[in-house]
C-alpha cells in the first residue's frame, strides 16, 4: 500500500517531469493578502499572475509558467465553510493539503485532461469505468455555450466511457475568483468507491454532486479563460490559464483502499494517540469515534496556523483559531473524559508526521505547543461548569435564550458556534438573535466604558489600584520604580499594569522583554510582556503577596542585550539587501530575538551564494565601521518621509514617528525597537538560512553576538572532524570529490553486476520456456531489483535471441514500496497475428492494480499490488492462449 509520503510525491515528480516548477505551500496564514482570513486555495499564492500582475513563477532568473505544489488549506468560513461537516462524514476537514498544477499561459486544456487521466489511470492505476468528468453545460444569462471543446478532448485524450461525461450548470462547473475578476468553466473528476453490486442497482452518474461521500470529487481542473467585469459581462482573457486542485486527503483514501479519509495514515497517528491517552478504542463507539475524528482534524488546523504566525485571540482569524481550538476542546471533555490539556500532546506526533513536506511545525513545535497549552488551561478552567449550567439551562426547554447563551460566552468563554453545536446535540435552537443584541450592548458598554473594565475580553477580572498614564523607560535604563496599577491572576500567574516599566512588550517583530520584579523584598520573575487594550501587562511567574508598595522592575540586561544586536543587525541587512538585489526589497515581515533573526522580503527568485556572502560582507563591514545610532523620537511623518526613511507598505504610522538612522546614507528606517548604541557593539553576522515563503517572498535567518561566534566554533569544529576523516594532509573538498568519484566508480561496477546477474536470470528464463501450442511460446518469470529500464533492456536482449514465437513477460516486485514493474514482449511473426504487447500488459496491470502500454513489440506497465505477482505471471498465459 502506498503511503501518503509516497503519493504526494508521485503527484509532484510526475509534473516535474512535465517540466512544471515545483513551488513550497505558501503559509496557511497570508501575510500579504488582507482579504482572506486564511489561505483557502493552491491559487492563492498566484493570485497576482491571475491578474495579470507578473507573468509567472521566477526562479534563479528563470521565469516558469507551469507550477505544481501541495498546498495547506483552511476552510472554515464564508462559502468555504466546512466545520460542521468535520468528523461527522468521512471526507471534510478544516485543514486540508491541496495538490495542484498550474499554467500562467502555456498548456489549456488538452493538456490538463491528458495528464489528470494518465496519473490517475496510467500511474495510479484507478479503474476507469469507476471514474466520471463533468463539464460546464453553458449558461444564457452569461451568454456561454455548452464547454464542447472539453467533451471532445475527454473523448479523445482518454478511455473513460463517454457517457460518463456530465454536463452539470454555473454552481458546479463555472469557478470565480469573485465578484469581478478571472473565471472561467471547469471539469471536476469523480470517483465511484461503491461496491459492484451496488453500481449496478444504482449508476454512479446520478450521484455525482449529490453529497454522497462513496461517490466524490477528486480533482477539478479550471480553465481560465474570462474575465468577469464590473457590469457582469464577460471578457476573453489575452492569456488563457490552468489552476487544478486535487484534496490530497481524499485521492489518498482511494489509493490506500479506504473508505474513510480518516482511516489512511495522514489521520490514524494522530487518532492512534488519543485512543491510548483516552483508553477508548476507536471503531467501537460512534459518539466517541466522532470526537477523535474531530480532534485529529482540528489539531492539524491549529498548529498549522500557529506555527504560520497567527494566535488565538478574540478577534478575527484568531478567533477562529480559538473557536476550532475549544470546539475540540469540548469534545474530549465531553466524549473521552479529558479534564486535563491533552492538544498539546498531540502536536509533536503532527511535527514528526509532516517534517519533510512541511518542516515549519517542528522548527516551532516547543513554541506551538505553549500557545495550545495555555489556550487548554484557559478554557478548561470554565469548561466544566459551563458544560453543567447548559444543562441546567435546558432542562425542560426547546430552545437557549439569547441571555443564557451569551452568559455562556461572556463568563465561560463558550464561542456562539460552540453553543449551537450543543444545543443541536440534544435537539435544541439557540436564540441568536437575542445573543446578538446582548453582544452588541456589551461591545457600547465597554466603548463608553473607556480603558479598563472589571473584566477583559479573555475573561480576566482585573483589581484596578490607580488610573495614571504611563511611561516606557525601556530606551533609557533597564531598571525603573514603579507603582501598581492593576493586577490579576491567571492559572496561578500574575499579571500586573505598571505606571513605567522598561520592559519592551513584543512589537514590531521584536519579542519582549523578560527579567524580575521587586515587591516588598520579594522577586519574580517576569515571563512575558504584552501590549493590550487595558495597558503593558507584565505576566509574571508567580502571584505577588503585595502589590500595594513600591515596585522595582528590572530587565534581563543580557538578553536585552542579544536582542539588541540581532535588531540592529535587521535594519543593517535590510540596507545590504536592497544595495545588492535592488530597491524592489520590501520587508514582509521579521523575527527579532535573543538567539536570531528572521526577515521576510519581496523578491522573486533564491539568493545565490554569491549575493548572500555578498549582504554578509557588506553587514560586517558596517558593523566594523562602529557607526553610532542616531535615534530621534519624534519627526513629523513628512519630513521623514523626506529623508528617505524606509516605511513598511501598508503600515498606518502617527504624524510623528521614532527614526532609527545607522548612517544617513545608509540605513534610515521607522522603528519602535531597541538598538545597540553602535553597530561595533553587534560583533559579527552570519546567515543561517534562506528560503521560500511564498511566491515572491523569500525568508532569511541570520545570527550575531555570540550566537554568531558559536555558529563559527561549530563550523571549524565540523571542518576539524572531516580533515580527521579524509585526512589531514588534504584540502577536504578536494578529498570529498575524491571520495564521490570512488562512489560512482562503484555504483558504475554494482550496476555492471547487477546487469550481469540480471542477463543470468534472463538466460535462465529463456531455458524454460512453456510452449502453449506449435504457435507460441511463453517466457515468464520474475527479476529481482530491477527497474524498468532494466526489464525493457532485457527485453530487447530476449527479442533479439529469441526471432519467432515468443512472447516474454519479466516481473519485479518491491513489496515495501509497494509497486510492480511489469514488462511484456512479442516477436514480429506473433504481432502479425493480433498478438500486442501493449494489450497483453494492459490487461496484466489490471491484476496488478495499475495500468500501463507501449509498443507492439514491448511494452511496460505498473500496479500497487506486489502480492499479486504470481497471479500476472499466470494471467499472462491466460491471455496468450485466448488471444492466439
Amino acid at each position: 500500500m502506498k503511503t501518503s509520503s509516497q503519493i504526494r510525491n508521485e503527484f509532484l515528480d510526475f509534473f516535474r517531469e512535465k517540466e512544471h516548477l515545483i513551488v513550497e505551500s505558501a503559509p496557511v496564514v497570508p501575510k500579504d493578502d488582507p482579504t482572506l482570513l486564511f489561505t483557502n486555495a493552491g491559487m492563492n499564492q498566484f493570485k497576482a499572475i491571475f491578474l495579470d500582475e507578473a507573468k509567472g513563477v521566477t526562479d534563479q532568473g528563470i521565469l516558469w509558467r507551469r507550477a505544481a505544489d501541495t498546498q495547506k488549506c483552511i476552510r472554515v468560513s464564508g462559502k468555504h465553510n466546512d466545520l460542521e461537516e468535520v468528523g461527522h462524514d468521512t471526507y471534510h476537514h478544516t485543514l486540508f493539503e491541496m495538490l495542484g498544477n498550474w499554467s500562467f499561459g502555456d498548456y489549456f486544456k488538452a493538456e490538463a485532461i491528458e495528464w489528470a487521466w494518465e496519473l490517475m489511470v496510467g500511474r495510479w492505476g484507478l479503474d476507469p469505468d469507476r471514474l466520471y468528468a463533468t463539464v460546464f453545460e453553458g449558461d444564457e444569462s452569461d451568454g456561454l455555450p455548452v464547454d464542447e471543446e472539453s467533451i471532445d478532448l475527454w473523448k479523445e485524450k482518454t478511455s473513460i466511457p463517454h457517457d460518463h461525461i456530465l454536463k452539470f450548470g454555473k454552481k458546479d462547473n463555472f469557478w470565480e475568483m469573485g465578484e469581478t475578476g478571472p473565471c472561467g468553466p471547469c471539469s471536476e473528476i469523480h470517483i465511484d468507491l461503491r461496491s459492484d453490486e451496488e453500481r449496478k442497482k444504482v449508476p454512479g452518474s446520478r450521484l455525482v454532486n449529490m453529497d454522497d461521500p462513496r461517490v466524490m470529487e477528486i480533482w477539478n481542473l479550471v480553465f481560465i479563460q474570462f474575465n468577469r467585469e464590473a457590469d457582469g459581462s464577460l471578457v476573453k482573457l489575452p492569456a488563457q490559464h490552468v489552476d487544478t486542485g486535487m484534496g490530497f486527503e481524499r485521492i489518498c483514501a482511494v489509493l490506500q483502499g479506504k473508505t474513510s479519509n480518516y482511516d489512511t495514515d495522514l489521520f490514524q497517528p494522530i487518532i492512534r494517540v488519543l485512543s491510548d491517552l483516552s483508553g477508548t478504542p476507536y471503531g467501537e463507539d460512534e459518539e466517541k469515534d466522532i470526537a477523535m475524528r474531530v480532534i485529529a482534524d482540528h489539531i492539524r488546523a491549529v498548529s498549522f496556523s500557529v506555527a504560520d504566525g497567527a494566535s488565538p485571540s478574540n478577534e478575527g482569524r484568531g478567533y477562529v483559531i480559538r473557536r476550532i481550538l475549544r470546539r475540540a476542546v469540548r469534545y474530549g471533555w465531553d466524549r473521552l473524559g479529558f479534564k486535563e490539556p491533552f492538544m498539546v500532546q498531540l502536536v509533536p506526533v503532527l511535527a514528526e508526521q509532516f517534517r519533510e513536506i512541511f518542516p515549519e511545525l517542528e522548527a516551532q513545535k516547543e513554541y506551538v505547543q505553549n500557545v495550545i497549552l495555555s489556550e487548554e488551561r484557559n478554557f478548561l478552567n470554565t469548561l466544566g461548569q459551563g458544560i453543567q449550567l447548559f444543562h441546567e439551562m435546558i432542562s425542560g426547554k426547546k430552545e437557549l435564550s439569547g441571555e443564557d447563551a451569551f452568559k455562556l460566552h461572556d463568563t465561560y468563554g463558550f464561542p456562539i458556534d460552540l453553543t449551537q453545536l450543543m444545543a443541536r446535540e440534544k435537539g435544541l435552537d439557540v436564540d441568536i438573535k437575542g445573543f446578538e443584541v446582548r453582544m452588541e450592548a456589551q461591545k457600547k458598554r465597554a466603548r463608553e466604558a473607556g480603558r479598563f473594565a472589571a473584566r477583559d475580553a479573555s475573561g480576566i477580572s482585573w483589581n484596578i489600584l490607580r488610573e495614571t498614564g504611563f511611561e516606557f523607560t525601556g530606551y533609557e535604563e533597564t531598571e525603573t520604580d514603579a507603582e501598581v496599577c492593576a493586577f490579576a491572576e491567571l492559572d496561578g500567574k500574575g499579571m500586573v499594569i505598571l505606571d513605567r516599566s522598561p520592559f519592551y512588550a513584543e512589537s514590531g517583530g521584536q519579542v519582549s522583554d523578560t527579567g524580575w520584579m521587586f515587591f516588598d523584598g520579594e522577586k519574580i520573575r517576569v515571563t512575558d510582556v504584552q501590549n493590550r487594550p487595558e495597558g503593558r501587562v507584565h505576566t509574571l511567574e508567580s502571584v505577588p503577596k503585595n502589590v500595594q508598595g513600591p515596585v522595582r522592575a528590572v530587565l534581563d540586561a543580557g538578553r536585552r542585550r542579544e536582542t539588541e544586536m540581532h535588531h540592529s543587525a535587521t535594519h543593517l541587512m535590510h540596507a545590504a539587501l536592497r544595495s545588492v538585489l535592488g530597491k524592489h526589497v520590501a520587508q514582509k515581515g521579521s523575527l527579532v530575538a535573543p538567539d536570531r533573526l528572521r526577515f521576510d522580503f519581496s523578491h522573486f527568485e533564491a539568493m545565490t551564494a554569491d549575493q548572500l556572502e555578498k549582504v554578509e560582507e557588506i553587514v560586517n563591514e558596517r558593523i566594523r565601521q562602529n557607526i553610532p545610532l542616531l535615534e530621534e523620537r519624534s519627526v513629523p511623518i513628512d519630513e521623514a518621509r523626506e529623508r528617505g526613511a524606509m516605511m513598511l507598505f501598508g503600515e498606518k504610522y502617527g504624524e510623528r514617528v521614532r527614526m532609527i538612522t545607522f548612517d544617513p546614507g545608509f540605513s534610515v528606517e521607522l522603528c519602535g525597537g531597541t538598538h545597540v548604541k553602535a553597530t561595533g557593539e553587534i560583533g559579527f553576522f552570519r546567515f543561517t538560512q534562506e528560503t521560500s515563503v511564498a511566491a515572491g517572498i523569500r525568508r532569511v535567518e541570520a545570527v550575531t553576538g555570540s550566537y554568531a561566534d558559536e555558529l563559527v566554533r561549530s563550523e571549524r569544529r565540523q571542518l576539524d572532524n572531516i580533515r580527521r576523516v579524509v585526512g589531514n594532509q588534504k584540502d577536504p573538498a578536494v578529498a570529498i570529490e575524491e571520495l564521490v568519484q570512488k562512489v560512482k566508480e562503484l555504483e558504475k561496477k554494482l550496476h555492471s553486476v547487477r546487469q550481469s546477474e540480471a542477463a543470468s536470470v534472463l538466460d535462465a528464463i529463456l531455458a524454460n520456456g512453456n510452449q502453449l501450442n506449435d504457435e507460441v511460446t511463453l517466457f515468464a518469470g520474475e527479476v529481482e531489483d530491477a527497474g524498468m529500464d532494466s526489464l525493457k533492456q532485457l527485453g530487447y536482449d530476449a527479442l533479439e535471441k529469441l526471432k519467432v514465437k515468443s512472447v516474454i513477460v519479466l516481473v519485479s516486485s518491491d513489496p515495501e514500496a509497494g509497486k510492480v514493474l511489469i514488462m511484456a514482449a512479442v516477436t514480429e511473426d506473433l504481432i502479425k497475428k493480433g498478438v500486442k504487447a501493449g494489450s497483453l500488459v494492459s490487461e496484466l496491470g489490471k491484476i496488478a492494480g495499475g495500468g500501463g502500454g507501449g509498443q507492439p513489440n514491448l511494452a511496460t506497465a505498473g500496479g500497487r499490488f506486489p502480492e499479486k505477482t504470481q497471479e500476472v505471471l499466470d494471467g499472462a498465459a491466460k491471455w496468450v492462449k485466448s488471444n492466439i
